[in-house]
Order: C-alpha cells, then sequence, then structure tokens
C-alpha cells in the first residue's frame, strides 16, 4: 500500500492565516490518505520587518517550530504555507529538499511568485503566472461535515430560534475600511429592521479587528432581537451560526468570511462600511461573488435566492495533487 502523504502546514499561526493553508491541506487530506502537521513560526523581533529576501532561517525566534527535517528525517511530501512570514521558508524548503517536497504557498505572495511549485491565489489579487491557481476568495475550513460537527454544541440554544435565523458576521478597522461607531449604529439599525419585519432571529458574532465601540453599540441594539450574540467567551459558535443560518451578512471588510459563507449555499448579504480605499480587490472579490449569484449588497430586507455552493477549497485540492503528480512524472 502506498503511504500515506506527509502535509506540513506553516503559518505565523493567526487564525485566519492558519486556517487558509490548513483548510487546504484537509482539502487534500479528504482527496487521498494524509497526515497533516501543524508549524507554527515567528521570527525574531529585530528581523521581523526585513524584507523576506534577507531573512534567512536562523533569524527564527527560538519559540518557532522546526520546520525543517532533522539529519536522517524525510522531507514532507506536501509544504502547503500561508503568509508573508512564511515566505523565506517556503522557497528554502523547495531549494534545499532538491524537489522531494512539493511547496505551495497560498495568498499573493508579492515575492518571488516562480519559488514555490504552486502558489493559490485568491483571483481578486490579481496574480499571474504559470504556475499561479486563482481561485474565489482564499482557502477555508469551512465544510458541510464541519458545520453539523460544530454545530452540535449548540444546537439547544440555535435550533429553536424563529426562521429566517440570520448570521451576520462583523470585521472591523483595516487598511481598506473603517467601523466607526456611528456607522455600527446605523449598520445595527439596518439589520434590526430586517430581521424584526421577517420575524426572524439573529446569530452575530464579532472578528478581533472590530473596535470596542462598535462591537458594544451594535451589541446593545441588537440585543433585544431573538438568538444570540457571541461576547468572544466561551466555544466559538462561528461553524454553528453558518450551519444554522438562513442568510449569512459579511461586512465587506473580510474576503475569507465572506468565501467561507458563500460555500454554505445561503445567501450571502454584503453590509457597507466606511472605504478608507475605495474599489480595488474587495470590490473585484464582491463582483466575482454577484457573478457567481452567491452574494449581494444588503439593501435592508433578507430576500431568499439560490446558487450552487462555492467549492473553492475542493478545486485548489485537486489542483495541488494534479501538479504534484505531473511533477513527479516529468
Amino acid at each position: 500500500m502506498t503511504a500515506p502523504l506527509t502535509i506540513q502546514v506553516v503559518s505565523d499561526g493567526r487564525a485566519g492565516i492558519e486556517n487558509q493553508a490548513l483548510g487546504l491541506a484537509e482539502a487534500v487530506q479528504r482527496l487521498t490518505p494524509a497526515e497533516i502537521l501543524v508549524k507554527r513560526i515567528r521570527w525574531r523581533s529585530a528581523f521581523d520587518k526585513l524584507p523576506s529576501a534577507l531573512k534567512a532561517p536562523w533569524m527564527l525566534d527560538p519559540s518557532s517550530d522546526p520546520v525543517f527535517p532533522a539529519e536522517g528525517e524525510p522531507w514532507p511530501d506536501l509544504w502547503i504555507a500561508t503568509g508573508r512570514a512564511a515566505l523565506p521558508l517556503s522557497a528554502a524548503v523547495r531549494a534545499r529538499s532538491g524537489g522531494r517536497t512539493f511547496v505551495v504557498q497560498t495568498q499573493d505572495p508579492r515575492w518571488k511568485t516562480d519559488a514555490y511549485d504552486l502558489v493559490v491565489a485568491p483571483a481578486h489579487d490579481n496574480v499571474a503566472g504559470p504556475n499561479v491557481l486563482s481561485i474565489t476568495g482564499s482557502p477555508h475550513r469551512v465544510t458541510r461535515t464541519r458545520l453539523a460537527e460544530g454545530a452540535t454544541a449548540f444546537g439547544a440554544a440555535l435550533s429553536p430560534l424563529p426562521r429566517p435565523r440570520v448570521a451576520a458576521l462583523v470585521g472591523g478597522r483595516s487598511m481598506a475600511f473603517d467601523l466607526t461607531e456611528g456607522h455600527a449604529a446605523e449598520l445595527a439599525d439596518r439589520i434590526a429592521d430586517a430581521v424584526s419585519a421577517a420575524g426572524g432571529s439573529l446569530m452575530l458574532t464579532f472578528s478581533r479587528r472590530t473596535p470596542g465601540p462598535a462591537r458594544q453599540v451594535m451589541t446593545a441594539r441588537l440585543a433585544g432581537l431573538p438568538g444570540m450574540i457571541w461576547d468572544g467567551t466561551g466555544p466559538n459558535p462561528y461553524f454553528a451560526f453558518l450551519h444554522y443560518a438562513d442568510h449569512v451578512l459579511v461586512t465587506e471588510d473580510s474576503a475569507n468570511m465572506a468565501a467561507e459563507a458563500a460555500s454554505t449555499g445561503r445567501p450571502v448579504h454584503i453590509l457597507p462600511m466606511i472605504p478608507l480605499k475605495p474599489g480595488g480587490k474587495f470590490a473585484r472579490l464582491h463582483a466575482d461573488l454577484r457573478e457567481r449569484g452567491a452574494a449581494r449588497p444588503f439593501d435592508g430586507t433578507l430576500q431568499a435566492w439560490s446558487y450552487e455552493p462555492l467549492s473553492e477549497t475542493d478545486r485548489a485540492a485537486e489542483a495541488v495533487l494534479l501538479a504534484r503528480e505531473a511533477r513527479r512524472a516529468g
């Protein structure tokens, strides 16, 4: 029998970054037997801001997981990494392993795109190259099985909620958008009006980037609706919210949450934020989701529609295995 593939997942450990590489690795594992090992790295503070071209493995912080095999140990079959921190390591692994490790980098590397065997990049980043696979959004861990598993702990609280059940995924300030207290209050009122008019319920969660005042005003204005507002303590109901949702509202600052919501097949309503850099990659992503029938701008109502759920992570996993086999055969 063929031994399972060994897959090393590498990132700086931030959940939104790590989940992209891990989601792709898990999708590969669904296609072929594989063992996944997660590695988290960080650079010493003195070297963290250096360009990738100037970084060397000895500059890693001692708290980092070891990413290179010890002498006599085999190289992993697949290396799947995400984020700027992993870039110089990905390039080094491809060179040092002598082709024994197939190196995959997700996101737009913005550095040496040809230094990796395959780049799985969001289509909205406009990355091009013979080794680039463009997908809608980014790889993620949302699957029907995981949603159902995640919902188990919250079934008693969420399944009795009146329908339509509305999951609201709220992000926060970034380089492209802002969420002020005043704008958050306006969004909360629009959401409350829509949920109340439909006789439904609300499942609300915030991201780590949600400013405190915005979180507080939205919580205060929406607390009277049937449903659940996660305050960040205890088990995370994110997967449960997506499982039980009839509609998903997503602030326009998060490509990850939009892609994850579109994988459910539920109507995805894009909530407007205050633009700091109009247009750009987020506008391209939302246009892509509209073309696929998955998302529309939130118009204050909970109109329902259907579409084929996105399965871009699975498509990327198939491409990884095909590209690896092609290189081995060539």
